[in-house]
């Protein structure tokens, strides 16, 4: 299995939904980061489920860094952060057991590890895990924050409802990091989650697009071809469960546009070289220019609903029907926001690291 991202500064993911525990370990950190409890407490609440609109399953989170920090800074060695699960309801599995979950990874996990994978709640394949990796991005986030990078994902959309984009963006990614519901405009927030409510409702999911934002980062970061600063990210967005796209700047609009629409024009402002759009997010060639990145995904409604679904039983190889029990999210959004603040915290700082060294972020 692969369960490590990153080049200079790494993490590797480890644990499954109804395990123990799940955890991550941090490698390649510079020493003398300091851990903020508070804030990595604060992030993790933005993962957590919230009213009607998530899952019943409510886990304390009660993170325990177990390795990595002395007298509360890192030291520069492998960072361990375990999380215990405490909420496990397998029982809600059990009577499913050979009934591959229309749009889940139980047909596909059964094929890789052939029968032996713990499906539990999904297992290894579950959002649960990504708890481990809220906490272990809260880390990066606070030390890039000292660096003056900062990132802020809003609810670009859900359930065909809109919000407005971003526009101050460094006042907007302070508002957004107190939100449990992150969205620039409160008013479109309420109609999504009336909008969640109503799919809950009716037994179903809904989903939509995450927009984020990352200020700070200066021209000239990252590689060209197999290591650009999108693929980087691409890449480890990817694993987010439920993403399943990401586009740069305005990259699927420019399609229908010409160079003379897309063209991001150089001018000098204060002896400094900026663009007077950004519709490439902020990346050209691979590498930063210096203006904000931009860049969305999209997240698929959540699989898990409460129709009746086709589907197959693994081990008879017959055609089945599945009814759900349990307790299932009607969208994930919402709480997959934090999941990609953490996802891009990982990849920045790897990739900042790369440029000027792993001991920058300590410094």
């Amino acid at each position: 299995m692969k369960n490590t991202f990153g080049n200079n500064i790494s993490l590797t993911l480890f644990g499954e939904s109804h395990g123990a525990y799940i955890g991550a370990v941090l490698d390649g950190l510079a020493p003398g980061i300091a851990i903020d409890d508070m804030f990595i407490r604060h992030q993790l609440s933005l993962r957590r489920p919230v009213g009607k609109i998530s899952t019943a399953r409510r886990e304390a989170d009660a993170y325990e860094i177990v390795s990595g920090v002395f007298e509360g800074r890192t030291t520069g060695t492998p960072l361990t952060v375990l999380i215990p699960n405490t909420v496990q309801h397998s029982k809600d599995y059990a009577a499913t057991r050979s009934l591959a979950r229309p749009g889940h990874a139980d047909y596909t996990a059964y094929m890789k590890y052939h029968g032996y994978e713990d499906y539990r709640g999904g297992g290894h394949f579950s959002g649960r895990v990504t708890a481990a990796l809220v906490a272990a991005g809260a880390i990066l986030i606070t030390a890039l924050d000292k660096k003056g990078v900062r990132i802020g994902t809003h609810i670009a959309s859900c359930a065909g409802i809109a919000d407005r984009s971003f526009g101050n963006i460094a006042e907007e990614i302070a508002a957004l990091s107190g939100k449990e519901f992150a969205v620039l405009d409160d008013d479109k927030g309420a109609e999504m989650r009336a909008a969640i409510e109503a799919a809950a409702a009716q037994g179903d999911s809904v989903g939509g697009v995450l927009q984020t934002a990352v200020i700070g980062v200066p021209a000239g970061v990252g590689e060209p071809w197999f290591d650009t600063v999108e693929s980087m990210l691409s890449h480890a967005l990817f694993a987010v469960p439920a993403v399943k796209g990401v586009q740069f700047g305005d990259a699927f609009e420019m399609v229908n546009g010409r160079g003379s629409d897309y063209n991001d024009s150089f001018y000098i402002s204060d002896e400094e070289i900026k663009t007077a759009t950004n519709h490439n997010g902020g990346i050209n060639g691979g590498i930063t220019n210096g203006m904000p990145i931009i860049f969305s995904c999209a997240v698929k409604p959540t699989p898990s609903i409460f129709k009746p679904q086709n589907t197959v039983d693994i081990f008879e190889k017959t055609d089945a029907v599945l009814e759900l029990k349990g307790r299932h999210d009607p969208a994930i959004i919402h709480r997959a926001r934090v999941v990609v603040d953490s996802v891009t915290a990982l990849v920045i700082a790897d990739l900042l690291a790369a440029c000027y060294g792993t001991d920058w972020l300590g410094t």
